[in-house]
């Protein structure tokens, strides 16, 4: 006897879609998946005229830093940290130092410290998130824990990523001349974007070049992050992740691909909050995860690199993915329990008190500024 069940205008016989119902079912899905294939050319296309505007607009922007006196690494450092913070969001501001390092607005080693920088603050909207669930009084304060440990990681990983970047950027097969991007990519890119950068130098200041490729740059995030699909928490729960998230190496590569699938530190460490809330995810097993995503968000800013088309460029990202891969590597290796147990006891101090909390955040803010002024001679 076949069972059917009602699913609205769908009937489902022996557990299979009717052939009406199922053909809706796949036009649906094609239909979807064109939007989403649309709306990620989109997003990549004007990704691309944004570096090529910032670029071509890199100029208006020396004034700019002669006028706040950044100079040097610690005041590169110190801006990339704090546009990440502000931005809740490190990719714009690699995209940005990118685009400075390509155009030689600014020096290699001050590009290679902004995009450090990026990542120190790219982890702002993940404390931001947790502390938002702690005010609606959700069942624990596990969302501003998770924050305040990925805030940790990242400065205890990319600060020393700094000096050991600085001298890997000097080995010969990553000096700008042994990186040449293809003419090909780079006369196809100047072709297609060429006619439409022209005319935004002859008609428009630098500084607004400049400042059009910033609004450009976060529309293009934007508009590539709604095309991808929307990773459902509820689905990884109902997977039964619990094996996984007991080992850290798993956590390790999970963090990896998750990443690399969302291209933002932001949102693949933000779907721990969840994950935690629902008691999938330990907070002992939080660390590698966070440690793999910051290494697998480099992916976008690789890409960034090579639209410039500029050896300079790819030289400083392909030197401070490979300091933070090796930081993070031996830290796995050598030292990942001593490490987890202190970032994860600090984290606790930081919210045994409101005190606590205050103070973390009050040096977290102090500290870009700091560098700032320490790059102002």
């Amino acid at each position: 006897m076949d069972e059917r069940w009602g699913l609205g205008e769908e009937v489902v016989v022996e557990g299979v879609l009717a052939p009406v119902a199922q053909r809706r079912w796949r036009w649906g899905v094609m239909v979807e998946g064109a939007s989403r294939a649309l709306g990620a050319g989109a997003g990549v296309i004007l990704f691309g005229l944004a570096l090529q505007l910032l670029k071509a607009g890199a100029g208006g922007v020396a004034a700019v830093l002669d006028v706040l006196s950044v100079h040097g690494v610690a005041g590169f450092l110190g801006l990339g940290w704090l546009g990440s913070a502000l931005l809740m969001s490190g990719s714009p501001m690699a995209a940005v130092a990118v685009s400075l390092t390509g155009a030689g607005t600014v020096s290699a080693s001050e590009g290679l410290a902004m995009l450090s920088g990026s990542r120190m603050g790219a982890s702002s909207s993940v404390l931001l998130l947790g502390f938002v669930l702690y005010l609606m009084r959700r069942r624990s304060a596990d969302g501003l824990f998770i924050g305040v440990v990925a805030l940790l990681v990242a400065s205890t990983l990319w600060l020393p990523a700094v000096p050991l970047g600085l001298a890997l950027a000097r080995l010969p097969w990553l000096h700008p001349e042994a990186l040449a991007v293809p003419a090909a990519l780079t006369k196809g890119v100047s072709g297609f974007y060429g006619p439409l950068v022209q005319w935004g130098l002859e008609h428009l200041h630098h500084l607004l070049v400049f400042a059009g490729g910033v609004g450009l740059l976060l529309l293009s995030f934007f508009v590539f992050d709604r095309a991808l699909p929307q990773l459902d928490t509820e689905g990884l729960a109902a997977r039964r992740l619990d094996s996984l998230t007991q080992r850290p190496w798993a956590m390790f590569l999970l963090g990896l691909a998750v990443t690399a699938l969302t291209m933002s530190v932001s949102v693949s460490v933000g779907l721990l909050i969840p994950l935690s809330l629902r008691g999938y995810v330990r907070r002992e097993m939080i660390v590698p995860y966070i440690m793999a995503a910051n290494i697998s968000t480099w992916v976008d800013t690789l890409a960034a690199a090579a639209l410039v088309g500029s050896g300079a460029a790819l030289g400083i990202v392909l030197a401070i993915m490979m300091a933070g891969s090796i930081l993070t590597l031996g830290i796995l290796l050598l030292s990942y329990r001593l490490y987890s147990r202190w970032v994860l006891r600090w984290a606790r101090r930081v919210l045994a008190s409101k005190r606590g909390f205050a103070l973390f955040l009050a040096v977290y803010a102090a500290a870009p500024l700091g560098l700032l002024l320490l790059g102002n001679p």
